[in-house]
């Protein structure tokens, strides 16, 4: 059995290259005996600016391995086994439908696609190429596609959105779906780093490979195929109505991300169980990425093992908790934008990272009963009435209000143009136009806070800009928990973050992966 060897540590400027010899001698062994090794775990440990290196862990291959087993840091290693079922026994009389390719609908797709399901994927907006063009045609003041934009379009919200492949969960679900993604043109090394990162620019790529080989496999996608209507009848899903035409389904996933706004009203009316749950609204706050730097690594920002430096802060503010949302080291802000008339702000940044900006989401929980409705939508309606101000106060052209931390935090005015990687530009206002007051006290509260806890460089030259209102769904769509069905809808398998069970690429994508094993274990495939 090969043995788990971790913290092994190299230093600043010292190539992986000489991970074996590293091992060897912890081993207490001579490079040449190690017969195999791979990196299972990578990261950054910047605790101290005087001491500043990397940790690995890794497998390692020897002749007699357990003669090491009472070494320190040395284990055997026994790989997470990916349990994927037998086919189950009940007929499908249509192959599986997906509603939407986010992470979470491409996942379900290609897992579906290989286990010889043939599903056929509808989405609303274009084909990623297509998307790309339509989103630089915006960034360079053009007009708004409502159905091709940072949001909707192949690949989800998640084709814009960073590429962070950070995830509270392990275990091996999530390495499958890493191992996907780092099979389809993501880089490899995403299954061990301790933050994969793709970067915006290797998205679009990642996203077309995943779907070329669903469709090697068997599978189809639809562009420009908006689900209008479901067709149910005495209980159970017989099909979707959509903009192409009727398709008959009895097997529906439903991934349809969370700013699909007509499409919960369209649920809702048809009487699919929804209910309101906490989401996210606040600012993103945007810094000189050379404060950053400096703050996390002292006298070692800018090396070049380093790169750009990130963070994380979470602050008691008054009533509620404000934290960092989606940081994006040498980022951009850009818009989430979806429908015509309404503004929030988002990030992203390139696997280069060479913006000379940092930005991240500043954000609070909001609880569905300080809403001031008990409708399942109330979360929503919320979203739009301060994104809707922004965009008036944004002067109705996408500008971006802004205004520097300093003066929100006084009460002043911002003047001038203030700097910020945002391709459409800002509108210097007063932010407490279109925040609610529960956002504004934490910010008064918060900041102060969080610029204590990175040595008075975090509100140094640092903007605001808002609102930061599409973290997360303020919608959960219920399912039962073993069949992760629609209750009283069956065929109906809510799912991903759309459906209020996940946040972010990886989460969405896994249970994507396991929505896609309870159809396995159910139903026959159709090869």
């Amino acid at each position: 059995m090969p043995i788990r060897v971790a913290n092994i540590r190299l230093e600043l400027g010292e190539p992986e290259e000489g991970l074996p010899a590293r091992i060897a001698e912890r081993l207490g062994l001579g490079p040449s005996e190690i017969q195999g090794w791979r990196i299972l775990r990578k990261s950054l440990d910047a605790r101290s600016h005087d001491d500043i290196h990397f940790t690995y862990s890794a497998e390692v291959r020897l002749p007699d391995e357990a003669r090491f087993g009472t070494l320190p840091n040395v284990h055997p290693f026994v790989p997470d086994r990916f349990d994927w079922p037998a086919p189950g026994s009940r007929p499908l009389e249509h192959r599986p439908v997906i509603v939407g390719s986010g992470p979470a609908g491409l996942i379900a797709g290609y897992l579906l696609a290989e286990a010889g399901y043939r599903p056929l994927i509808l989405e609303r907006g274009r084909a990623v190429k297509d998307r790309v063009a339509d989103v630089r045609r915006f960034d360079d003041n053009g007009p708004l596609d409502p159905e091709s934009n940072y949001l909707f379009g192949e690949g989800g919200a998640g084709t814009f959105s960073d590429g962070k492949l950070t995830s509270r969960g392990t275990g091996p679900d999530v390495h499958r779906v890493l191992q996907i993604l780092a099979d389809c043109h993501g880089k490899p090394s995403i299954v061990y780093e301790h933050r994969p990162h793709l970067g915006s620019n290797r998205l679009p790529l990642v996203v077309r490979t995943l779907r070329r080989r669903i469709e090697e496999m068997g599978g189809e996608v639809r562009f420009s195929c908006l689900v209008e209507d479901l067709d149910i009848a005495d209980g159970r899903l017989k099909g979707l109505r959509t903009s192409s035409g009727h398709i008959a389904a009895d097997a529906v996933i439903l991934a349809i991300g969370h700013s699909a706004r007509d499409t919960y009203g369209m649920l809702l009316r048809r009487g699919v169980p929804i209910e309101a749950k906490p989401f996210q609204l606040g600012v993103r706050i945007e810094q000189p990425q050379s404060s950053i730097d400096r703050a996390r690594y002292g006298p070692n920002a800018g090396h070049p093992a380093l790169g750009a430096a990130d963070y994380s802060a979470s602050v008691r503010a008054g009533r509620r908790d404000l934290f960092t949302f989606c940081m994006c080291a040498g980022g951009y802000v850009m818009p989430s934008v979806s429908d015509p008339g309404y503004f929030c702000s988002n990030g992203m940044s390139e696997s280069y990272h060479d913006s000379p900006f940092a930005n991240s989401g500043l954000v609070v929980t909001i609880e569905p009963h300080e809403l001031g409705s008990s409708h399942p939508l109330a979360g929503i309606h919320y979203q739009q009435r301060f994104e809707r101000l922004a965009y008036l106060a944004g002067e109705r052209t996408y500008a971006a209000p802004m205004q520097w931390a300093r003066d929100f935090l006084t009460g002043r005015e911002s003047r001038g143009a203030i700097p910020t990687s945002y391709k459409r530009g800002g509108k210097t206002l007063d932010l407490r136009l279109f925040l609610p007051d529960l956002v504004v006290e934490a910010l008064e509260i918060g900041l102060k806070a969080m610029d204590r806890r990175l040595g008075g460089h975090f509100l140094r030259d640092a903007t605001l800009t808002g609102p930061e209102s599409r973290g997360s769904s303020p919608v959960r769509i219920p399912r039962d928990p073993t069949s992760r069905q629609s209750p009283g809808i069956a065929g109906l398998f809510p799912c991903g973050e759309g459906a209020g069970y996940a946040g972010g690429i990886v989460s969405a994508a896994v249970d994507g992966l396991r929505t896609a094993r309870a159809i396995v274990s159910t139903y026959a495939s159709l090869t």
